[in-house]
């Protein structure tokens, strides 16, 4: 299930829990592309629940929609992932690995208000 959450205008935030569709997925990458179009820099929110599969019929399209992305990597600045499960926290402090210029920082569920507080602009920017 995928839920769009409020937040400050060059945020995208958004839980997911439990099955992630491929149209979860459509959805997101029109929100991602919206933003980009209106803003120089943008911001992640990701709040996973209970995430107990992805379908994967929906992957190719995402995966074509996504790859255009990098050369925009440097349009992403604060990206903050709040995961009750220790695989997806793990998943995405390898992703920041690999992107060390995005400010990644990966929350437990209890530091969800810290962490919503930091991607919209006004927490401790380390």
């Amino acid at each position: 299930m995928l839920e769009f959450l409020p937040s400050a205008n060059d945020v995208i935030a958004v839980r997911v829990s439990h099955k992630i569709r491929g149209a979860d997925l459509d959805s997101i990458m029109d929100r991602l592309e919206s933003l980009l179009n209106r803003f120089d820099k943008i911001h992640v929110f990701v709040e996973t629940q209970v995430i107990d599969g992805i379908e994967l019929s929906g992957l190719p399209t995402y995966i074509a929609r996504a790859m255009p992305l990098f050369t925009k990597l440097n349009r992403f600045g604060r990206v903050a992932v709040v995961a009750d499960q220790a695989w997806v926290r793990l998943g995405t402090r390898l992703e920041s690995l690999i992107l060390p210029f995005i400010s990644y920082r990966v929350f437990e569920p209890e530091e969800r208000d810290e962490a919503f507080t930091w991607v919209n602009g006004k927490g401790d920017p380390s």
